[in-house]
């Protein structure tokens, strides 16, 4: 392995690169996009080991986007990634709120005190130009971390907003994520029932399906239902604080 760096670096220094433009340097940007989003989602959200968060591949992640912005030709359109900027960081200004003695804390249970609020702003005022651009996927996600952001406790959260910004999401680029994070919003804005109608329309492998289920059965009183949710949840996540997190929903019931 050490000799093929070796091989891969030699290789790199003697190699002569040409900037592209037009179409072909808006596909590459929005390639190192994705993967630098990509990238974030293993540090803010971590699919599998013990860990509630890795705050370090996070904001490598997000270095490598501000990197990205500052080598760029003045005359590139830059909207998109903006928004893929202020999203992390509005995300990652919530890390040291998202962990308490090594457990999980959702967004509704943080002690919003802890988030960092001077890089929430710094990314307020990314989105500020940006707003009443045309709907981009970055964009309104940024938009929706940004409605949490700008609320003082959870109960002041706009959910009616964030409901809007999820149907232009799927108007856009249909996902069983964000159907699943919609039925969520959804149920804040009108109540576990309907979120609970709308996760009839979202197929999506894993527990994060089943665990939310679980919590609208519980918020409707269905118990029994609730732990067979719980239950299934379980069996399929690898993440050891969110098992955690859901074993004690379970126990509450």
């Amino acid at each position: 392995m050490a000799a093929r760096l070796t091989r891969a670096r030699k290789k790199l220094a003697d190699a002569a690169f040409t900037l592209p433009d037009g179409p072909e340097l808006a596909s590459r940007i929005g390639t190192v996009g994705e993967i630098a989003y990509l990238a974030f989602t293993t540090g803010y959200a971590p699919g599998t080991g013990a860990d509630v968060l890795r705050p370090g591949p996070a904001g490598e992640a997000i270095r490598l986007v501000r990197v990205l912005r500052s080598v760029l030709p003045p005359e590139v359109d830059r909207a998109e990634l903006d928004a893929l900027l202020a999203l992390m960081v509005l995300l990652h200004a919530r890390r040291d709120a998202r962990v308490v003695d090594g457990a999980l804390v959702l967004l509704a249970d943080q002690d919003r005190g802890r988030w960092h609020h001077g890089e929430a702003l710094g990314a307020l005022e990314l989105l500020r130009p940006l707003v009443g651009e045309p709907p981009a996927p970055y964009l309104l996600q940024a938009l929706i971390a940004a409605e949490h952001a700008i609320a003082p406790t959870p109960a002041a959260t706009h959910w009616g907003r964030i409901v809007e910004r999820y149907d232009e999401l799927l108007a856009l680029r249909e996902s069983p994520v964000v159907r699943l994070n919609r039925a969520v919003a959804l149920a804040e804005r009108d109540g576990p029932a309907a979120g609970l109608a709308a996760l009839g329309a979202v197929a999506l492998p894993g527990h994060r399906l089943p665990a939310v289920r679980a919590e609208l059965l519980a918020r409707l009183g269905r118990t029994e239902e609730a732990r067979r949710a719980y239950d299934a949840a379980l069996a399929l996540c690898s993440n050891d604080a969110e098992s955690a997190y859901l074993r004690t929903r379970r126990r509450e019931l």
